[in-house]
Formats: C-alpha cells, sequence, structure tokens
C-alpha cells in the first residue's frame, strides 16, 4: 500500500465552480486490523481536508475487512455510538470536513444478529448526521452477502444531509445496479449521490462500474461521488459524475484522494436542459 495522496482538483467551468464545494473521493484497501484502518482514513481525510475538500467519501467496509464474509463479522460490528462512529466524529472535527464511510453495524435485534453494512455521515459540530443501511445485498457472481448482513428496510425514508447547501443521500455498491435506489435519493432532494462501494473485481466488472456509475449520474441528473476499495479486491476506479455525465475524477487503481467541485447550479441547469425527471411516467414503490 502506496503512502503517496494523489489529490486532483478539477477546473470544471464557471457554472459549477463559482460557489462549489469541493468533495473527495478516496479509496484504499481495508484490512482486519481496524485501528490501521483507522489510521489509514484518517491520513486521507486530513489529504482531503488540506486540499480544501469540504466532504469526502471512503469506501465500504472501510472499519474492517477481514477476507471473505464469515463469523468474523460478529467479532468487529459495532453500534452506531461505538469507537468507530466516534474515532470518526472526533477526525471531522479536527479536520472540519464532513465524511461518509462505511462500517459494519451491530444489530439490536435479538431475533436477528445479524449485522448491518452501514454507510454512516458524520459533520463537524453535529456528530452523526445520516445513515444507510445496505438494502441490496450483493447475492450474486458467485458471492452470498446476505448469508451474513442483514438487508436494510425498503421502506424506511431516505436519510440525507446538507453541506454548504448542497444535499447529500448515501447508497452502497450493488445498489448501483437497482436505478430505483438512485431515483428515490433524488426524489428526496439530493444534489449528489455519495456511494461507497468495495466493487469486486472480476470480468466486465470495471466496464459495469464505469458504465454504472455514469448512467446514475445521467438519469437523475444529479452529480454522483463513489468511493471504492482498491485492488486485488475490487476494481479501484473511484470517480466523480456530473449531473450531465462528465467524468470528472477516475482515479485508477491507487490508493488515494482525490478532488472536484460540485454545484447546486449545475444541478439546476442540467435539469432545465433535460428536464427528463419531470417528464417521468412511473413512481418508485418500495417492495419489502
Amino acid at each position: 500500500m502506496t503512502e503517496e495522496f494523489n489529490t486532483t482538483n478539477d477546473d470544471l467551468g464557471e457554472s459549477q465552480d463559482v460557489g462549489g464545494v469541493k468533495i473527495a473521493v478516496a479509496q484504499f484497501g481495508p484490512g482486519p486490523n481496524v485501528a490501521e484502518n483507522v489510521k489509514t482514513i484518517q491520513a486521507l481525510v486530513h489529504a482531503a481536508a488540506d486540499n480544501g475538500a469540504r466532504l469526502v467519501i471512503l469506501p465500504e467496509y472501510s472499519s474492517v475487512l477481514g477476507g471473505k464474509l464469515g463469523d468474523w463479522v460478529f467479532d468487529y460490528a459495532e453500534p452506531l455510538d461505538g469507537p468507530f462512529v466516534e474515532a470518526m466524529t472526533d477526525l471531522a472535527e479536527e479536520c472540519n470536513i464532513g465524511i461518509v464511510v462505511g462500517m459494519l453495524e451491530q444489530s439490536s435485534d435479538p431475533s436477528n444478529k445479524l449485522p448491518f453494512n452501514t454507510a454512516v455521515a458524520v459533520l463537524p459540530g453535529a456528530g452523526l448526521v445520516a445513515k444507510y443501511r445496505k438494502v441490496h445485498l450483493f447475492d450474486a457472481f458467485d458471492y452470498k452477502e446476505s448469508e451474513w448482513m442483514q438487508a436494510g428496510n425498503p421502506a424506511d425514508a431516505p436519510e440525507v444531509f446538507e453541506i454548504d447547501g448542497v444535499v447529500v443521500g448515501m447508497q452502497t455498491c450493488f445498489d448501483l445496479r437497482f436505478p430505483e435506489t438512485t431515483r428515490e435519493l433524488v426524489d428526496a432532494g439530493v444534489h449528489l449521490v455519495a456511494l461507497i462501494a468495495e466493487w469486486i473485481s472480476g470480468p466486465k466488472k470495471a466496464h459495469h462500474w464505469a458504465a454504472l456509475t455514469s448512467a446514475r449520474a445521467i438519469e437523475n441528473t444529479v452529480y454522483l461521488a463513489a468511493a471504492d476499495q482498491i485492488p486485488p479486491i475490487a476494481v479501484g476506479m473511484s470517480r466523480v459524475i456530473s449531473p450531465l455525465g462528465e467524468t470528472l475524477i477516475d482515479m485508477g487503481q491507487q490508493m488515494g484522494v482525490s478532488i472536484a467541485t460540485v454545484n447546486v447550479k449545475a444541478v439546476e441547469d442540467a435539469r432545465a436542459q433535460n428536464p427528463s425527471l419531470q417528464l417521468r411516467r412511473y413512481s418508485v414503490t418500495p417492495r419489502t
């Protein structure tokens, strides 16, 4: 794992730069040592903050990844008021930056002890402001996440948060293959979708990742910022896509941080040019 940090400040044009908010995607390969993962996260978040970012998005399972899912998940799952979220809250305060990051959330349900695959958002001065429990578990490509995780409730209202006027919603990895997941966030008013991922490597998977991240942004005229783990487990390629489908960031496969500027005006302009959200004839209805 390299200790170099790739920081990129993209020139996105006047409509996106003026009054815009810098957001960062950070990618790394978490391992089975929580303390080491937190140390890496701290370095990445400091790099983002030092380069002017107001929000940084980190991968799925950032708190810990002990290899293929198994009994180890019960040992590492934590409540939302546990030490990992506390460390992220302290880091947000220290760096004056918002953080979206993936963790294993301990279940409080005595009838189902499987943990949740959860994305949390913490803000300086506010602590934990939103959570998202992954709804679509990765039961595909010879993988069975549902054996070790329980899914979030699709009927739960989206939890969104705001930073510097940008409304942000969260989703996780396999959710990307289900367009209604993003559409529900857009219906809740988001300008930016923060996607955390461990997009597992395999034939055509990098192509799927690039195509689907772009599609979700274009069809919803919304920014999409996706933070993935790095190879060999995942494809890397953390990215930021504009509301008109421009690839503002594609990080490749190395650990690092990259920064783009997002702007509410750019979302409004995209929707004026392409009013597809107004023209649609179908709504999203959760299926439990």
